[in-house]
């Protein structure tokens, strides 16, 4: 089912449980334009929503992810060029917020799919998803050195806690491009995959979650942000809590008889 994003900049369509949104500028190599920042908060925040979904898969059309913010338009030459700081400080906070603030918050499995270029925010937003699936020609940046910005939508954040402070400030410093091989081995990449396989294998990954025991990975998705910032104690207490509330669910007994039967179980999302 295809969904009305508003503009052609961004296109959504949800089949079998998985979302499938589409950054499509791949003339601008699918740029962060205005029009398109608004229609993917908007998506994330729908199809986070949706009942019908079950994971949301990310990815660029063409040959790249997301270039990130578009270079012509800075320096002052763009809209917000005319704000003063003030403003320009509470604009770049909400918009960051309802973009990969937003993302990081759904609480149902988030995939990225990078058919290319992942560069400056968007690097941030694959980031912010809980898997990053690239085609062996893709990379990734965080390009913020090279044209004499700090970072935004979280980056520095996000990337530390995906590949470690060392290479953070690393990769943060220097600009430089990480191919799709050595992204995988310092975890900036989950998988990589054949470029003419990435639209397949992607999709059928995220419809394998979709397809899971939906209050179970949204209670696993609690336990691991968790980690990130609870001692060990908490976490135990934590963590049984959300194990008996899961217990109780319906996919819980299904998966048992299923495991009983030595069949697949059918999930119901409850």
């Amino acid at each position: 089912m295809d969904i009305d994003t508003g503009t052609t900049e961004l296109l959504c369509n949800v089949q079998g449980g998985v979302a499938l949104i589409t950054l499509n500028r791949p003339e601008a190599r699918n740029a962060m334009s205005p029009a398109l920042t608004e229609a993917l908060r908007n998506q994330i925040k729908a199809r986070g929503d949706d009942p019908d979904v079950g994971a949301l898969l990310i990815t660029g059309a063409g040959t790249a992810f997301c270039s990130g913010g578009d270079v012509k338009g800075m320096g002052g030459r763009g809209p917000r060029g005319q704000m003063s700081y003030e403003e320009r400080l509470a604009d770049l906070r909400w918009r960051q917020t309802h973009l990969t603030g937003a993302l990081a918050a759904v609480r149902k499995p988030t995939i990225a799919a990078l058919p290319g270029a992942a560069a400056g925010a968007g690097l941030a937003i694959a980031l912010a998803c809980d898997i990053r699936i690239a085609a062996k020609s893709a990379f990734g940046t965080t390009g913020y050195a090279r044209i004499g910005l700090s970072g935004d939508y979280g980056i520095a954040w996000l990337l530390t806690r995906t590949v470690g402070p060392m290479r953070a400030r690393e990769l943060m410093l220097t600009s430089e491009k990480v191919d799709a091989e050595r992204g995988e081995r310092i975890g900036l990449f989950n998988r990589v995959v054949d470029d003419a396989r990435l639209p397949e294998e992607a999709f059928a990954f995220a419809k394998s979650l979709a397809d899971g025991p939906r209050v179970a990975l949204r209670l696993i998705k609690d336990n691991l942000d968790d980690a990130l910032h609870i001692d060990y104690a908490t976490a135990h207490y934590r963590e049984a809590e959300r194990l008996v509330s899961a217990s109780r669910t319906a996919d819980h007994k299904e998966a048992v008889q299923a495991f009983v039967e030595k069949r697949k179980p059918k999930f119901a999302g409850c």
